[in-house]
C-alpha cells in the first residue's frame, strides 16, 4: 500500500509521499515522485499501485517527455500524455496481471504550472487513463492508503490556508496512517510549488527529523481529550432511574 497526498491552496500546491513497498513479507524503500523541472515549465506525478507498473508507465512517459515535451504548454496535456502511457501498459500487461490474481491498480497525482497555466494545477488520474482536475471545494487527494489521514485534512484544511500550514496538515496525514498501517512508512518525500516560481522544491525526510513532531501531536490530542467540555458525558457512568409508567385505574 501507499500514502500519497497532493494539496492545492491559494499560494500553490504541495505534496507528499511515504516510500515503502512492500512485497510479500519482503519490504523496501522506492520514491514514488516523479518531478520535472524546467524553465517556466515545473510539474511532478505520485503513484500508487503496482509497482512493475508505475515504473513501466512512468519510463514510457520519460521517453514520451524526451521527444514531445515542448508541445505542452498547459498541465492537462502532460496528464494527457501521461494517461495514454498508462494504458498503453494496461494494453500491455493487465490481462496478464489479472490471470495472476493482480489487479491494474495505478493511481496518480498531478500537480504543476506550465507556460499558459495561469496557476498551479492539480489532477487525479484514475487507472482507466480519466481524470479530474482538484480544486478549491476540496483542495485535496489521497491515494492509496486513504481512510486514516483524511479526518485530520478534512477537519484543518481550508483552500485558503498558507503552504506551511498545508505541509504541516499533509504530515499529520501521513503519521495517522503510518501509525494505523504497516505498509505506510518512513522516509517521505515532499514537494513543493510556489504559485508563478515553476520551481519545484523536493526533499526527503526521514523518522529522526520528524520523531518529535509526532510526539508533540500525541501530546497535544491528550490534553486536547483531557479538555474537553464534555461533562455531559459523565451521564454515562451512572444509572438513572427507572420511572414506572403511570397505569390508570381499572
Amino acid at each position: 500500500m501507499t500514502f500519497c497526498i497532493g494539496i492545492k491552496t491559494r499560494y500553490g500546491i504541495i505534496g507528499l509521499a511515504d516510500t515503502r513497498i512492500t512485497s510479500g513479507s519482503d519490504t523496501t524503500t522506492s520514491k514514488k515522485v516523479y518531478t520535472v523541472n524546467r524553465k517556466n515549465h515545473s510539474f511532478f506525478i505520485m503513484t500508487s499501485g503496482l509497482r512493475s507498473v508505475r515504473d513501466k508507465a512512468i519510463t514510457y512517459f520519460g521517453e514520451l517527455i524526451e521527444k514531445e515535451d515542448a508541445n505542452y504548454d498547459k498541465l492537462y496535456k502532460a496528464v494527457n500524455g501521461f494517461a495514454d502511457q498508462v494504458k498503453q501498459v494496461a494494453r500491455e500487461d493487465k490481462a496478464s496481471l489479472e490471470e495472476s490474481g493482480l489487479t491494474f491498480n495505478l493511481f496518480s497525482i498531478i500537480g504543476g504550472q506550465l507556460e499558459e497555466d495561469k496557476e498551479p494545477k492539480l489532477y487525479l488520474l484514475y487507472p482507466q487513463g480519466n481524470w479530474i482536475e482538484v480544486r478549491q471545494g476540496t483542495p485535496f487527494v489521497i491515494i492509496g492508503n486513504t481512510g486514516f489521514g483524511n479526518p485530520v485534512i478534512r477537519r484543518s484544511l481550508t483552500f485558503d490556508e498558507p503552504l506551511e500550514f498545508a505541509l504541516k496538515s499533509a504530515f499529520l496525514a501521513f503519521d495517522a496512517t503510518r501509525i494505523s498501517s504497516n505498509d505506510v512508512d518512513y522516509p517521505i518525500d515532499t514537494v513543493v510549488l510556489e504559485n508563478d516560481t515553476y520551481n519545484i522544491i523536493e526533499n526527503r525526510f526521514h523518522q529522526g527529523e520528524l520523531q518529535h513532531i509526532s510526539e508533540y501531536w500525541n501530546d497535544c490530542l491528550k490534553e486536547a481529550i483531557n479538555k474537553l467540555p464534555a461533562d455531559v458525558l459523565n451521564k454515562a457512568f451512572y444509572h438513572e432511574p427507572l420511572i414506572e409508567p403511570l397505569r390508570s385505574n381499572q
